[in-house]
């Protein structure tokens, strides 16, 4: 097998979850662009089918995959047992699973511009909206997208991959993030760890992603909205910017594969060079 061959995922499938907008609708493009089927999965129905049929339609840089949708909130776990099971259904089985959706915190307790915020500090957020819905999300919903693909692709006998989205929250202390947000994807690492080891025998992957500063919709998409934060916010990245969302479809690529077929338990970085410090 060439090396390009270890890319090839044509005649696979895959679900991503929290793929209505951003990193998810990265992954399922990056998945559909490569030839495979993919489900796109949200809370957001609605905007899940609208880019699915974008996808199919292929509007957007010339995409032609094939792509379905499913409402899907992370924290249901018998919606994601059926989501799971029409996608088999469908699709003849489960290759490659994008456990991504997330969701913001809300406000960390120090702003960008130099101030406290008095709504995002430990004893002034909103334990059931700040904390329990973020862990519900961030770090349980994550447990269940890996919970069924694992009982899928057991059942299956013929191996796969998992990749969680963790960030770069969950290695490094980011202030200005939602606190519940760091302890959550930190859990997302760890559970990656554990569930490789655990799944090895049977050939399925685990290993994760950790994003650093991506424009998307999370946090209301302030950095859309905002140009001159964003500019300010630019100047603290090592290699100068933030990135887009197609600049992880690469990576996305590499952990779905046969190029990845020997990592697993692994945690990738992609961030500008955030956590190398700030030299600027």
């Amino acid at each position: 097998m060439t090396t390009l061959e270890q890319f090839a995922i044509a005649g696979r499938s895959a679900i991503v979850t929290g793929a209505a907008s951003g990193i998810g609708l990265a992954y399922a493009e990056a998945m559909a662009e490569a030839g495979a089927t993919v489900t796109l999965t949200d809370i957001d129905g609605e905007g899940a089918q609208r880019e699915a049929d974008r996808i199919v339609a292929g509007l957007k840089n010339g995409l032609g995959g094939k792509a379905r949708a499913a409402t899907l909130d992370v924290r249901d776990r018998a919606a994601m047992r059926a989501v799971f099971d029409d996608h088999v259904a469908a699709c003849g089985g489960l290759d490659i699973c994008f456990a991504n959706a997330g969701m913001d915190p809300g406000p960390g307790f120090w702003n960008p511009g130099g101030f406290r915020n008095a709504d995002g500090q430990i004893d002034t957020l909103n334990p059931e909206t700040d904390w329990d819905r973020s862990m519900g999300v961030n770090l349980t919903g994550i447990f269940n997208t890996m919970r069924e693909a694992a009982r899928v692709m057991k059942a299956q006998g013929r191996g796969g991959s998992i990749i969680a989205t963790a960030s770069n929250a969950g290695i490094i202390n980011e202030p200005i993030v939602g606190m519940a947000y760091m302890p959550a994807k930190a859990g997302v690492l760890h559970m990656v760890r554990h569930v490789a080891l655990e799944l090895a025998e049977y050939r399925i992957r685990v290993n994760a992603i950790a994003p650093g500063p991506f424009i998307t919709n999370i946090g209301g998409g302030w950095v859309k909205k905002n140009p001159v934060a964003k500019a300010a916010f630019d100047k603290t990245i090592p290699l100068g910017a933030m990135a887009e969302t197609d600049q992880i479809k690469p990576l996305a690529l590499l952990l779905a594969s046969d190029a990845s077929s020997f990592m697993t338990g692994a945690h990738v970085v992609i961030d500008g060079g955030v956590q190398l410090g700030n030299f600027r």
